[in-house]
């Protein structure tokens, strides 16, 4: 595949929140007050409850409107054509928008155990956890696709991207402002996908694969140790539907199983991943290859 066509084909909804992403990152440059309401400020979001939406759309340096705004492009340029436009957008929407909330009782929560006001009145904002959250996406339809720059699977790259933000952390003295965000994304667009996400060839929701459990972030080794856990929490968040999804693996309908429920349908789910990557792959090469002849082409025309 040519590097021109690496930068090609990106969605128009992509294309559109880049553009409020690359936007709100030059309002809060020229109005530096501006941001004190786009950004999650924990003592100010009470009553300024929008700033946890706007929060997430808000980038305050340059660096982080370069990676969000690449990031968007190339991971939605994937999971946007299999989800649907309409999904991509809900996801983006509803894990921006817990994540923010849960983010401000974290900071509320470590004002009351260290009585900092920093964790107060810290501006807090970026599109990373949505961006952790389409690491899972990634995750769940391709998790076998090898990444050729980086040796491994794709499904370990949420785990990977949490594992390098709390090692960045221990040598920032800035990590409220982004890890508190990159944990919750993760985790929120795996309980998304998990549980709450339509599939609409069934009219069902979630995936109940073994292969997508919350254990699966982890090593094999701590598997054991981490699904009598996580099968506590996720009871406690998602209530009966988390139950039905680990003793079920399935919906029922009068004792039989509805079809597209159980993990054969998560399997299906991944090969469809897998195919569209694939077939984008191909396109993008036939064109590069009519792109190169319609240039050879030219040449000898000129000649």
């Amino acid at each position: 595949m040519s590097s021109s066509n690496m930068y090609t084909g990106f969605t128009r909804l992509c294309k559109g929140l880049a553009v409020v992403l690359v936007g709100g990152h030059i309002v809060v440059q020229i109005l530096p007050s501006a941001l004190s309401y786009l950004a999650l400020v924990p003592a100010k979001t009470i009553p300024f409850a929008w700033n946890l939406i706007t929060a997430g759309y808000t980038e305050q340096t340059l660096y982080g409107a370069i990676i969000s705004t690449i990031g968007l492009l190339f991971l939605g340029k994937l999971l946007e054509p299999i989800w649907g436009s309409r999904e991509f957008l809900k996801f983006i929407f509803i894990v921006n928008f817990l994540t923010s909330v849960f983010v401000f009782m974290t900071a509320i929560s470590l004002y009351y155990i260290t009585r900092l006001e920093i964790y107060l009145y810290k501006p807090i904002s970026g599109f990373q956890g949505v961006l952790s959250g389409f690491l899972v996406g990634v995750k769940q339809i391709m998790p076998d696709q090898e990444l050729s720059i980086l040796k491994l699977k794709a499904k370990w790259l949420p785990s990977l991207g949490l594992l390098f933000s709390i090692a960045i952390s221990f040598f920032t003295a800035d990590s409220v402002s982004y890890l508190p965000t990159i944990v919750f994304g993760t985790y929120f667009g795996w309980i998304y996908l998990r549980y709450w996400q339509k599939k609409p060839e069934t009219k069902l929701k979630g995936d109940p694969s073994d292969e997508f459990a919350f254990s699966s972030f982890f090593p094999e080794f701590l598997r054991p140790v981490i699904d009598p856990t996580a099968t506590v929490v996720e009871r406690m968040l998602c209530g009966r539907r988390s139950e039905i999804s680990n003793e079920e693996r399935g919906y029922t309908l009068g004792g039989s199983t509805l079809p597209g429920s159980d993990p054969i349908e998560a399997s299906r789910r991944r090969e469809r991943g897998a195919r569209a990557l694939e077939e984008r792959l191909a396109a993008e090469r036939l064109a590069a290859g009519k792109k190169a002849e319609e240039s050879e082409r030219d040449a000898n025309d000129n000649v």
